[in-house]
C-alpha cells in the first residue's frame, strides 16, 4: 500500500506525466532517470526517489518503460471513478482554464460553470454549460461535483468559497488574489500569479546584476 504522498511529490508525479505523455508523441518507449529530470529541471535521484514512493523502478539498460511509467502515475494521483470539476466565474480567467482543461485528463470531468452574468447562462462556454449561480448547491449536488476552480472576482471569493464547502465540495483550485480559509477536510490550492511574476522578475533582476 502506498503511503499519503506529500503535496510537492504529486506535483511532480503529474510533471513526469505531461513530459512522458509528450515523449510518446515523439515515438520513444523509454526514458532514464537524468532524461526526465533535465526536462523539468531537477535531479535524477529526485525522479528517482519520487518513482520509488510509488513502488516503481526502471529496467536498468533501458530506463522506465514510458507507457507502464504513465498507468503506474495515474493508478497512484488519479480517481478510478473519475471527479467532476466546476469553475465558479466564466469570465476570461475562467473561459481559458475551461479551454485549457478540457480533454487534459480523463478522470477529471469539467461538467459545469457558474456566473450571474444573465448573457452567460443557460449557454455552452468554452465547452462548458453555464448556470446561474444562484443554482449552484442544487447542480453541485446532482452532478456530485467535488472540486471547484475559483476565477470568480475577489470581492466575492471568501462568499463563494463558504458557499461551496457548504454544498459539498471538497477540494478548491483558487485563481483569484484573495487567500482563502477552509475546513481541514477542504483540499486548497491558491495559484497567484502576481506572486510568480515576481519570482520571475527577481531572478531576472539577479542575473542581470
Amino acid at each position: 500500500m502506498i503511503m499519503k504522498l506529500p503535496g510537492k511529490t504529486v506535483e511532480r508525479l503529474s510533471e513526469y506525466r505531461r513530459t512522458l505523455l509528450e515523449c510518446l508523441k515523439e515515438k520513444r518507449t523509454f526514458i532514464f532517470s537524468h532524461e526526465l529530470a533535465a526536462r523539468l529541471h531537477i535531479t535524477a535521484v529526485q525522479v528517482r526517489r519520487d518513482l520509488m514512493l510509488i513502488g516503481y523502478s526502471s529496467v536498468q539498460r533501458k530506463g522506465y518503460d514510458i507507457k507502464a511509467l504513465i498507468e503506474a502515475i495515474g493508478v497512484i494521483i488519479d480517481s478510478e471513478k473519475g471527479i467532476n470539476v466546476a469553475i465558479i466565474g466564466i469570465g476570461n480567467l475562467g473561459r481559458a482554464v475551461a479551454g485549457y482543461f478540457k480533454g487534459k485528463r480523463s478522470k477529471l470531468n469539467l461538467v459545469a460553470s457558474f456566473d450571474t452574468d444573465p448573457l452567460k447562462i443557460n449557454k455552452v462556454i468554452s465547452g462548458v454549460r453555464c448556470y446561474p449561480y444562484d443554482e449552484m448547491e442544487k447542480i453541485i449536488r446532482e452532478l456530485d461535483i467535488r472540486i471547484a476552480i475559483l476565477t470568480a472576482p475577489p470581492d466575492f471569493a471568501k462568499e463563494i468559497a463558504e458557499e461551496t464547502v457548504r454544498f459539498g465540495i471538497r477540494g478548491i483550485l483558487n485563481f483569484t488574489t484573495v487567500s482563502l480559509n477552509v475546513p481541514e477536510w477542504v483540499y486548497l490550492e491558491e495559484y497567484d500569479m502576481i506572486t510568480s511574476i515576481e519570482k520571475v522578475a527577481y531572478f531576472v533582476k539577479e542575473n542581470q546584476e
